[in-house]
Parts: structure tokens; sequence; C-alpha cells
């Protein structure tokens, strides 16, 4: 897909043409006309000969051969003729802002699909449709309706913005020129008929004056190749920050009818990019304040953030909101802490977050020597100066010095300066003094905070090793229980001590050997959920108990369902009590493997207190995650309860995580509950679905 004739084009068609005010083909032209565009502009309207002193063509089949891009300012009913128009002039691209495709019904989807037919057909690149268009602002292309005037990218940071909604991608653009950043590029994909988000990161990833990728996305419809995009673009150096709507039940049908997509698991989304390097964050204000960090300042290594501050108020309110949003505030110690000391009155307490009180006022150098040790501090990975405004003769005497210290530091990690009270008349050029030392400028500390703790957030999920697959050969279907253990088994993943019977007599000799009292099973296929048929009976302490309990477990079974036939049931030991989880493996035909653990029973139903992880994640970075559970407090041991042993959980996990990887027909494994107790972990049951 040559997407130049479309992002940077030397020639381009406007389709429905006008001079009418508030005109989308006039909007277009008043664009390129703003831009300086100096390819050929081709105007295309039956019912004039000339706009604004320019020839009009009466039909796109008295174009010259060879256009590069056309832009259809008309009505949907007319977009299909003239797409087919348009590949028999050979135009290289297309943009269809016209709605009413997928997103309006059966007769829309089969016209995009036609659209989509032709585009491949004929080698032509179509944006839409149901989009706003793009601008180009590094070639200085802007082929959309939305008054776009010129911006600077030459001389500073450019973020590329890649958005299925158009109005979004227009809002994100003005938030973030008023951060005083550039952008290189805007594009709206809509419906993505014949190209999608994906081909404008691949893009992006190679157009050198882009530094971020701002992502919004309500659907990806080639998830393995944006996580491959977005490994390259990590390893670019042009990270990715994506808003992707869709946590909750009216998203996801909001969605479906604003761009006729099908949005699928959120969370398993944001499992899977954020693994390959994406920062997703939850706002728009978000998605603007993470790339302006990523844009302006060095990159953020793993560790916390001190934050200096001149209120002891604020420190107070920082330490909740830290608290709130897993934001790491490391105590100063060691040689910073001596280093500090040395320079500050004895009235200013060491701490972080630190009160600096008013003393700057009157020694304004305090700035300087107070980050010079933190910015040299290898346990901060970022720090943010809280700072109080007021007035223009307040900052005339707080942001010069302020200025001038990080020009003198040079600080290889990201410095960021926030207004406590929003709303302060700052000096502009104060302002653009901090962002020429690559410093952004926060209204408010909250949202440097809530910034960073997503990007440090992001840091820590990519710890990850290499992983030696495991194949298994199973059969296709549900595996049922017993099954599925004796394969899993062989692999170190723990159950209890038992084995399967079909007579009541082999389940005897299976009790005894493992011990009384023990548990009886139902097994088959057909049987996936055993306590709904009573097929699960516990605490069988003696042989007579045992022998009466499998006749019951076939009758429970025969009154559920009469004609299902049992292959057997499992007896096991009854084991001591644990923290119970819930262990679960999937293999997404989109996003590929992942893996689902949380505290199980009542606790997994009604407060959703799990995680999804990647199948590559360290022991380490398994454990941590667990620890991030609402529920983790009963791992340590809750009123007297002891501490049960993490690491065998992770264990389990990664055994997991290598079987989905070597074994791709397995659609997902169930091992729930898991029962984590102080000498490992047990898994009391097994399902297994295979493709």
């Amino acid at each position: 897909m040559d997407l130049a004739r479309l992002l940077t084009p030397r020639s381009v068609a406007i389709v429905g043409a006008s001079e009418k005010p508030g005109a989308l083909g006039a909007a277009v032209l008043a664009n390129l006309v703003r831009h300086g565009f100096a390819g050929d502009i081709h105007l295309i309207n039956p019912k004039r000969d000339t706009i604004e002193g320019r020839p009009c063509l009466a039909s796109i089949d008295q174009l010259s051969d060879g256009v590069d891009a056309a832009v259809l300012a008309i009505p949907g009913p007319a977009v299909l003729d003239a797409v087919r128009a348009l590949a028999a002039r050979g135009v290289g691209a297309a943009i269809i802002f016209s709605a009413g495709f997928a997103e309006g019904g059966e007769e829309g989807l089969a016209a995009q699909a036609e659209v989509a037919r032709i585009a491949r057909e004929h080698g032509m690149v179509v944006e839409g449709p149901n989009c706003l268009g793009f601008t180009n602002y590094v070639a200085g292309v802007p082929l959309t309706f939305v008054e776009m005037p010129p911006i600077a990218t030459a001389d500073r940071p450019c973020v590329g913005i890649v958005s299925q909604s158009g109005a979004m991608a227009a809002v994100l653009g003005t938030t973030l020129t008023g951060k005083q950043l550039g952008i290189s590029a805007w594009i709206s994909t809509g419906n993505e008929a014949a190209s999608g988000v994906e081909d404008y990161v691949a893009w992006m990833v190679d157009e050198p004056n882009t530094r971020v990728i701002a992502m919004i996305v309500e659907q990806f419809r080639n998830p393995a190749r944006f996580l491959e995009l977005a490994a390259q673009a990590r390893a670019a150096g042009k990270p990715i920050v994506l808003l992707h709507p869709g946590t909750s039940s009216a998203a996801r049908e909001s969605a479906a009818t604003h761009t006729g997509a099908m949005a699928g698991d959120w969370a398993l989304m944001k499992t899977k990019v954020t693994r390959a390097g994406v920062v997703v964050v939850e706002s728009l204000e978000e998605l603007g304040d993470v790339a302006e960090i990523l844009a302006r300042t060095p990159p953020l290594r793993q560790g916390g953030v001190a934050v200096l501050g001149e209120s002891g108020a604020f420190k107070a309110l920082t330490l909740d909101l830290a608290e709130r949003i897993g934001l790491p505030l490391p105590a100063i110690g060691g040689e910073t802490h001596d280093a500090i000391r040395a320079t500050l009155p004895d009235f200013i307490g060491i701490s972080n977050p630190m009160d600096l009180t008013a003393q700057a006022l009157v020694d304004p150098d305090l700035y300087r020597r107070t980050l010079a040790p933190l910015l040299a501090d290898p346990a901060y990975a970022a720090v943010v100066l809280g700072i109080i405004q007021t007035d223009a003769g307040t900052c005339a005497r707080k942001f010069p010095p302020i200025t001038a210290a990080v020009r003198a530091l040079a600080p290889t990690k990201p410095l960021i300066f926030a207004g406590l009270d929003e709303g302060a008349p700052v000096p502009p050029e104060m302002i653009a003094a901090l962002h020429a030392e690559d410093v952004p400028y926060f209204p408010t500390a909250d949202r440097a905070c809530r910034a960073l703790a997503r990007l440090l957030d992001a840091e820590r999920h990519q710890a990850t090793e290499a992983i030696e697959p495991v194949t298994l050969e199973l059969p296709s279907g549900v595996v049922p229980e017993y099954r599925a253990k004796q394969a899993l088994a062989p692999l170190g993943i723990p159950f209890p001590a038992g084995g399967f019977a079909q007579t009541p007599d082999e389940a005897v000799a299976i009790a005894e050997r493992v011990g009384y009292p023990v548990a009886l099973k139902a097994q088959a296929a057909a049987l996936s959920h055993k306590s709904d048929a009573g097929g699960v009976l516990l605490n069988l302490a003696d042989e007579a108990g045992l022998r009466a309990a499998w006749r019951k477990l076939y009758a429970n079974v025969a009154a559920y369902d009469a004609g299902l036939a049992l292959d057997g049931a499992l007896v096991e030991a009854m084991g001591n009590r644990g923290v119970e989880l819930i262990v679960g493996a999937r293999n997404d035909p989109d996003w590929g493997p992942v893996i689902l653990v949380g505290l199980g029973g009542v606790t997994a139903e009604l407060m959703q207190d799990v995680c999804l992880l990647p199948p590559d994640l360290t022991r380490d970075s398994i454990v941590a995650a667990l620890r991030r559970l609402k529920g983790a407090a009963l791992f340590d041991g809750y009123r007297g309860s002891p501490a049960v042993d993490l690491n065998a959980v992770a264990d389990l996990v990664q055994t997991l995580g290598r079987l989905l990887a070597g074994t791709p027909t397995i659609r997902e494994i169930d091992l729930n509950p898991v029962i984590a107790r102080p000498d490992g972990a047990v898994a009391l049951d097994a399902l297994i679905l295979t493709a």
C-alpha cells in the first residue's frame, strides 16, 4: 500500500468542489490554499465552470490520468460510482468523508465491501469512509474539511496522531498545539474500508519528524500486525500512547454504531499492547499529558518520583494521591539526603514530597541546589516541581531561577513543572522558556503525577524472559478434568493425589492408596459444570461412605440429564485450606495467548479481582502482579492464617505460558480453583478446550 500518494500527494482532486461557505469541498480547497499546497489542484463539479478563479471539470472522467489523491466531498449514495471512476483514471488514493456505510446497516456494509474490493483490485488507498481526512503538517497537505491553520514543526518535538474518530483527532491536535508541541500529521481512519490504523502507524514509524505516536482506537482490525508495529516503534524510540474506549458495556455498544466495529475484550487488548510497549491511557486529557512528557523529556526509566512543593498541605495531598494511583515516592536518603540537608535551612524538613516553604522567594538559588542531588539520584526516575504562581510578580521571581537551574543541570530524566494554582496569570514567554529546556508545563500537579504513574506502570510490564514452548497432543473439543490432569501433571502442574475410576471397586482402591477423606467427582466431556449436576461429593470418610457416594453421584447426574453418560469419576484426597485462586489461560484468535489470575470463589464473581498477564513474564513480575490485586493482603496471612507461597503460583502461571506458546490448538485452560498454601499451590480442577 503506497501511502505516499495519499499523505504526500503531488496532485489532488476535489470531487464535489464548491465555493459555498460551509460546504465540505469549499473547506478542503481553503485549507490547501492556506497551507500553500504547491501541487496541482483539480476541481470537479458539473454545475460550475470555475470556482475561486480555478477551472472546474464536469466529471471525474475528464481528469488526467494518474492524479495522486482525490477527496470525495459528496453524498454517500454517489460514492461508489465515484470510486469506480477514480479507479478507472488511475487515481492513487481517495478520501471518503460520507457516513452511512458499515455503521449504517446491511446495505451500507455491502457498499463498504464494494469500496474495499475496488481498492484492492486497483491498488488504491482509501481513507474512510466516515472520516475527516488528514493533515500532514510537515508536507503542508491538509486534505480535510476541518479548518487547519499551518503550525510549525521544525523547531519543536512532533507527535503523530492516528485516530478512528476524526473529531477526536482534531480535538487532540488542538490540545497538543496548545502545549506548544508540533504535529507531524493527524490522520482519521473512520470505518477503515481499505486502510486501517496499522497502515498509518507503519508510516509514522518511518516518518522522521514523528517522535511520539498518539492513537484513539475503538477496534483493532489487525491486532497481530499492530503488536508487531508497536514493538518496531518502541525499538525505533517512538513510543505509542493509546486511548481505547470500551471498558464499559455501553461503550462497546457505542463503538459498533459509531464505526461499524465490534469492540473486543478491552482488558485483553490492554494486556497485549502494554506488553508490546504501548502506554494505555483512559482519557483525552491523559493522552495529551502522557504524549507531552514522552515528546519533550528524556526516556523514563524504572524508579520512583521526587516531588518538590511549597506547601505542607500540598505535601499531604500528594501523599494521598500517590497511594491511590500507585505512584512510588521513595524516601530521600543517603548521599542525596546529606547533600540537600547541607543546602537547606534547618526549618525545612527533608522528605518526599518536600515542602520548600516560601524560602525560594528570598533565596531563588534554592531550586537549583535542591534539584541537583535529586536529578543525580538513580532512585528517582522523574522529578515534579509543584510551584505556587499567584501573579505575574511571583512568576517573575520564580520562573527565571527555575529555568536557569534546568539549563545549568541539563537533566537526563524527566523534570516537570506543575502550577498549583490553575488560572494564575503566567506570562506565556515564561512557559515557552521552560519548553525550550524540554520541561513540560502542567496546569496541575495531579495531572503530572497521574501521567507519570501511567508511564511507570507501563514500564513495569516489560520484565519478560524467553520461554521454552511445550507441545501437547490433545483431542479436539472439551477435554474433561481427568484427561486434562493426566496431560498437565507431567508438566509440573500440581494436582491432588488420586486417580480415575470406572467402578466402585477401583474408587475404593484409589482412596485406600491416597488416604481418606476423599472427594468424588463425576467425569464426562459434556459435564463442564459438575457442581450444577450434583457431580461433586466431598469429605468421604471411609469405604462405606465412598460406595454410597458413588451411587448418589450417578443418580444425581441422571436426574440432571438422563442422556448424559459418565466416563467414570475422579477420586482425590481432600487437602488443607488456603487462599482460593482462579487461574486460566486463553489463546485468543486475534491477540494470541494470555493468562488470567485472580482471587477465586465469590471474590472472583462479585469483585472481578483478577489480572491478565502475557505468557512470558518473569516470576518476579507475576508475583508483583498478584500483589496488586485488591485482596492481596490474604497472601501474607489474614487474621492468623499463614502466608502462602506466591512463587509456586507464579511457577504454575509460567508453565501455562509455555504450554500456550507451544500448543496453539488450545483455546482455553481453566484451573479453578487453585489453592495457594504455605508449602506450594495445588489445582483442584482442570478443563481444557481445544480447536
